[in-house]
């Protein structure tokens, strides 16, 4: 299980999968090499699995991740959540950012101490959302971050990969689901349903794995 942009693991940490069926492993991020792609980055995460025919799964960007991973690894199931499959996917907004250039301007900074951020919150929505902020986004480094918002929105898959089982949420606010293909429906789910809808997963996960949905 891979997760989203500067998340922890830990993020699966409410995913609950019977242990006399599965083995579930976390990935972390790595800091990236200089000049390192994302082609060069999943070939370098791929020595993590330690198993063959592993089912990959990957939250947002680590599904974009794991997709890319599953090119140097044969996979038994590449199921991605809350993510896309091709450039196509990516909302107008994200586009309009990368063509401009104006993720120049994105304050990694904020991301890199989030906390302060905090007292901007004036609703009990926005309260809940900066302390899973701040439990969960663990990847800190600046260096990471650049490099990871640019791969995201200059990734140029453009043909989606036929065994990709995609899980999306109907009120995904960053991926849009009017803009996502062939999906798996979560009624409901927002961008971290991983988090907030892990009673969904720990009753649907096994089945899409062992092909009983």
């Amino acid at each position: 299980m891979m997760p989203g942009l500067a998340a922890s693991p830990v993020i699966f940490e409410r995913i609950s999968l019977d242990e006399t069926q599965f083995e579930v492993y976390w990935l972390s991020w790595k800091i990236p090499l200089l000049n390192e792609t994302l082609q060069e980055y999943a070939l370098r995460m791929t020595q993590e699995i330690k198993h063959e025919n592993p089912v990959l799964m990957g939250v947002s960007f680590g599904g974009v991740l794991v997709q890319e991973m599953a090119a140097f690894v044969a996979v038994r199931k590449l199921i991605i959540v809350s993510s896309v499959k091709t450039q196509a996917e990516i909302p107008l907004r994200m586009r309009i950012i990368r063509n401009t250039k104006a993720y120049h301007l994105v304050p990694t900074r904020l991301l890199q101490n989030i906390e302060v951020l905090r007292p901007l919150a004036f609703n009990h929505a926005l309260k809940l959302r900066f302390k899973l902020y701040e439990k969960y986004l663990s990847v800190r480094d600046k260096d990471y971050l650049e490099w990871a918002i640019f791969q995201m929105l200059y990734w140029s898959r453009t043909v989606a990969d036929e065994r990709v089982i995609h899980i999306h949420g109907d009120a995904d606010e960053v991926f849009p689901i009017e803009n996502i293909k062939s999906c798996i429906t979560v009624p409901g789910g927002s961008h971290i349903m991983i988090v907030l809808r892990y009673r969904w997963f720990n009753e649907y996960l096994p089945k899409i794995i062992l092909n009983e949905l």
